[in-house]
């Protein structure tokens, strides 16, 4: 076969493999490697890389096991402990006092605040220590809030030790200690997780599991500790009960007068930043879970998806969204400032139109999810796979959390239609509560979807500087390689697509009013207790443990839900 014969079948074979484009009107062949797909077997993809056996992953995968069911053990009892200790302090006050609990309190923080500032320095030191980074693990804006906050909760802090400096001649000092510990720990651990919340630790994997629970079981307890003191504070407990006195405050007002005249605002401003508090410990509790979860952890190094917040091209939801939040702020000042009145008229008038704004809210939320589910089984994307532990405890989360509110509603329904009675206000609690149950359902499988599914992808533009090889097939010999930059630039998207459009409208919306759902309860509406029907129909007691169990969870549920939206709106 002689010179141009070669040449000639050269050609073909690379017709074959490469794509043709035009350039000005020369014809071109451009390589693209993307097009040349090579697959793998299945069988490939599972085997286990060189040198590791599938004898050796067992055994590493039942050294890990091992040291979380020690650590979980450790997390275990301390819970427990803390439990009988709360709870002990709340039904008698004078066996486990204010004092006792707070002692109990400053010896979790202080053995915490010392493990974290260990950590710290230990893998700063320590050249290889953290050899991995889990890129998925709470992006920039969730370590954001976090900073928020705890700088609510420091100035809570600041107010409590304030105010209690005001009894100092007549209390015990611990009660100003707390505080100061507390805000250290706070100051310690917001660095930590700020800067090592993506750690996947290789070296000292059993102490930095133990440490982890520790943190995680020390926020638990504080905020166990902070959903009982505000629970109590806003449920109004009858005044004849001997039973409780965990408030820390409601020890002063009877033997002891404070000594300078703003205690009663440090009082109430420290009341008002609680719900921010209690959204911190349970911030830091899901950090500490990730964390813990990724100790061991071996990832391959890659680079996320980047996540750019932006409000292009989306307006309604936001705009609705916002209408929204005025109006229910709005109705829930009124609502406070009336339903405190004696007069029983603007009572129920204050109740149902609390009622009302919650119906126009949770109907319009569940139009919006099931418009989104809509979508969704429209959408083409991909689902996501691989393990990924910050959004498996997103999902747990959001299920759980919305456990609390679930519970509400039933036990409504279950009286509004078992006693009989037709009224309008009970007929407006049985409306939003059948209601409430429906946009639970649906908003929580639209997260979990949106959660589970790929970013969408921009197509980008063929990049200037792709080198493009001329051949003359014309031509007896065989060409010279020539470099261009005339290039074909893919159409750019300037606007998003109807589907992505709709459903950052959607997300957008449902943050919102998500917002104004959290802020209601977390700042004291309390339609619970002030309708009084369900305390008469299962009693004080019953309904009082039904309410204060199942109301945090149903707020962190609605915070929570925020931040989970948010993440479906950037993968829009």
């Amino acid at each position: 076969m002689d010179l141009k014969a070669m040449t000639a079948e050269v050609l073909r074979t690379c017709r074959t493999l490469v794509g043709r484009t035009c350039v000005g009107g020369s014809e071109v062949v451009q390589a693209n490697l993307s097009d040349v797909i090579v697959e793998v077997p299945e069988s490939f993809q599972n085997a286990p890389s060189f040198g590791q056996t599938p004898n050796r992953n067992n055994r590493r995968e039942g050294s890990h096991n091992v040291e979380r069911v020690l650590s979980g053990i450790i997390a275990l009892n301390v819970l427990i402990l803390a439990c009988a200790v709360v709870s002990g302090g709340t039904v008698n006050d004078k066996a486990i006092g204010t004092i006792h609990q707070q002692i109990f309190f400053i010896l979790l923080v202080s053995l915490s605040t010392v493990w974290m500032l260990f950590y710290t320095v230990y893998t700063f030191r320590r050249h290889g220590a953290v050899l991995h980074k889990d890129v998925h693990a709470f992006p920039v804006w969730l370590r954001g809030g976090l900073v928020l906050f705890c700088t609510c909760s420091l100035v809570m802090d600041v107010c409590k030790i304030a105010n209690y400096v005001g009894y100092l001649h007549c209390d015990s000092a611990v009660e100003i200690v707390f505080p100061a510990v507390h805000t250290v720990f706070i100051l310690v651990q917001t660095y930590f997780f700020w800067t090592h919340a993506k750690d996947c630790v290789q070296l000292q994997r059993n102490i930095t599991r133990c440490g982890l629970m520790l943190t995680l079981s020390t926020n638990l307890v504080l905020w166990m500790s902070a959903v009982t003191e505000e629970s109590i504070h806003q449920a109004g407990l009858p005044m004849d009960t001997n039973t409780t006195n965990s408030s820390s405050y409601s020890n002063y007002e009877d033997a002891c007068h404070c000594s300078h005249s703003a205690c009663s605002i440090f009082k109430k401003v420290s009341f008002y930043l609680y719900p921010f508090n209690i959204e911190y410990s349970l911030s830091a509790s899901a950090m500490a879970y990730v964390m813990w979860k990724n100790v061991g952890r071996m990832l391959d190094e890659h680079s996320p998806h980047e996540h750019r917040f932006h409000l292009k091209d989306v307006c309604l939801g936001p705009v609705a969204g916002m209408v929204l939040l005025v109006v229910g702020l709005a109705t829930f000042v009124v609502y406070e400032v009336d339903v405190a009145k004696e007069d029983q008229g603007k009572r129920d008038m204050a109740l149902m139109m609390h009622y009302l704004m919650n119906l126009v809210a949770v109907s319009l939320m569940s139009i919006c999810s099931t418009v989104g589910c809509v979508i969704y089984r429209l959408d083409e994307r991909d689902h996501v796979s691989g393990k990924n532990p910050t959004r498996s405890l997103d999902v747990v989360l959001l299920v759980g959390a919305s456990m609390g509110q679930f519970t509400i509603n039933y036990f409504t329904i279950v009286a509004v239609v078992a006693s009989g009675e037709k009224d309008s206000l009970n007929a407006f609690s049985l409306a939003c509560s059948l209601l409430t149950v429906v946009q639970l359902g649906l908003q929580n499988f639209f997260i979990i979807v949106g959660l589970h599914r790929q970013p969408f992808h921009q197509a980008n533009p063929v990049s200037q500087d792709t080198n493009l090889v001329l051949l003359n097939t014309n031509s007896d010999t065989l060409p010279v390689a020539n470099m261009t930059r005339n290039v074909c630039y893919a159409p750019p998207q300037h606007r998003l697509t109807w589907k992505r459009k709709l459903l950052k409208e959607i997300c957008a919306f449902l943050l919102l009013a998500n917002i104004l759902l959290w802020i209601m309860p977390a700042f004291g509406a309390r339609p619970q207790f002030d309708h009084t029907f369900r305390t008469e129909f299962y009693s004080f007691t019953l309904w009082a443990s039904v309410v204060n169990i199942g109301l945090p969870f149903g707020i962190f549920y609605r915070m929570h839900s925020v931040a989970s939206l948010f993440e479906v709106f950037l993968n829009s």
